[in-house]
């Protein structure tokens, strides 16, 4: 495979879907190797496999596959197979490279595995595994919004229509008694769907008066002069909730499963790294986005948006259950049927083997 290949666009049209696109922001990914990653000396190839391909969002909610990446923790257990990465803007197109082949296994949001899941009758995906929780805060203008109440009757940005924090805002927005159009985003508050790239630069220009955003732009906007109004944590049970899973081409998992645990054990050893030396990890993380994307994040930027999000291997799946049903009360999504959209079963086989607790499908599993 050549050391640097674009995948196709998405040729869906977001709109046409019978289930709701549930999104990050652009579309477009960047296939390459790690040529700083190196193979062990005497190692061999798992399930006779020459690569594993994996996907993953240059934000910082995909930590784990960055610090995983960029510390060579995925080559050393994948041996002799090679690790080739591909960056993502968006679920959809994560999504179609997923279903395509293009990669295996991908770290992504709950909407969209909810969505691809739902889309394809339960046959593409299986999530096997929690990565993040956290990292999501709406921010808003100090000048015009000084408290939670001020919030109604402004223009506040998310990412897309759908997405994940799409949801959460509307959901929130219905909670405070607020009257809303998803489709429209046009009601008590006017939701503006921005993609994360141009957010803060429609903040500096006022043409959005705050936003409900992950990290790390929530922290751009702090940096330009924005208020953290609220840290979407407290409002979940014990400040929890899935922002990152890890996704599997279900033919994948069946007929290459040491592959999918040996990417499991790296992901689990990452986490692990990261919880244990977090400057050095938010430092890793950062680097790998450098060489992603061409930019780093200054500090002011990267120290608070790293300190807001938790690393952790629990899916946490009664809470991707609950945001299934905020699309749903948003008229955003049919209600879909999530029974066996989680195999945890490797997962929990490496966890038992590092001494750790086995995590909980809340009856979402495969049978």
């Amino acid at each position: 495979m050549p050391a640097s290949t674009t995948f196709r666009r998405a040729f869906a049209v977001i709109a046409a879907l019978p289930l709701l696109t549930l999104a990050a922001c652009g579309y477009g990914s960047d296939a390459k190797k790690n040529d700083t990653a190196k193979v062990a000396a005497g190692a061999k190839k798992i399930d006779g496999l020459d690569s594993v391909k994996i996907g993953y969002f240059g934000n910082l909610t995909h930590g784990t596959a960055l610090v995983a990446n960029q510390k060579g923790f995925f080559q050393k257990q994948l041996g002799a197979t090679e690790a080739e990465y591909a960056t993502f803007n968006a679920g959809p197109s994560e999504i179609e490279a997923l279903n395509s082949g293009s990669i295996d296994i991908g770290w992504i949001g709950p909407s969209p595995a909810i969505n691809g899941y739902a889309k394809s009758d339960g046959k593409s995906l299986k999530i096997i595994g929690g990565s993040a929780s956290g990292g999501v805060k709406l921010v808003v203008n100090p000048d015009k919004i000084k408290s939670l109440k001020d919030v109604e009757g402004k223009r506040i940005a998310t990412p897309q229509l759908g997405n994940t924090q799409d949801v959460a805002f509307l959901n929130w927005a219905a909670e405070q008694g607020w009257k809303v159009d998803a489709q429209s985003g046009k009601g008590d508050v006017t939701v503006v769907r921005t993609d994360n790239k141009i957010t803060p630069d429609a903040f500096k220009s006022g043409s959005i008066d705050g936003a409900w955003v992950p990290e790390p732009t929530a922290s751009k906007l702090v940096a330009e002069g924005g208020k953290v109004l609220l840290d979407e944590s407290t409002l979940w049970p014990d400040k929890k909730f899935v922002i990152t899973n890890i996704i599997v081409r279900q033919a994948f998992l069946k007929e290459h499963p040491k592959a999918v645990e040996a990417v499991l054990k790296a992901s689990v050893e990452a986490n692990k790294w990261i919880n244990a030396n977090p400057d050095e990890a938010k430092a890793a993380a950062n680097k790998q986005l450098e060489a992603d994307s061409g930019k780093a994040l200054p500090a002011a930027v990267l120290d608070p948006a790293w300190k807001s999000i938790q690393f952790i291997d629990d899916p946490l799946a009664s809470t991707l259950r609950t945001e299934a049903d905020h699309a749903v009360k948003a008229g955003l999504l049919k209600k879909p049927d999530l029974k066996g959209i989680y195999d945890l079963t490797l997962l929990n086989k490496v966890l038992k083997a590092q001494g750790a607790s086995p995590v909980d499908a809340a009856g979402l599993g495969s049978s």
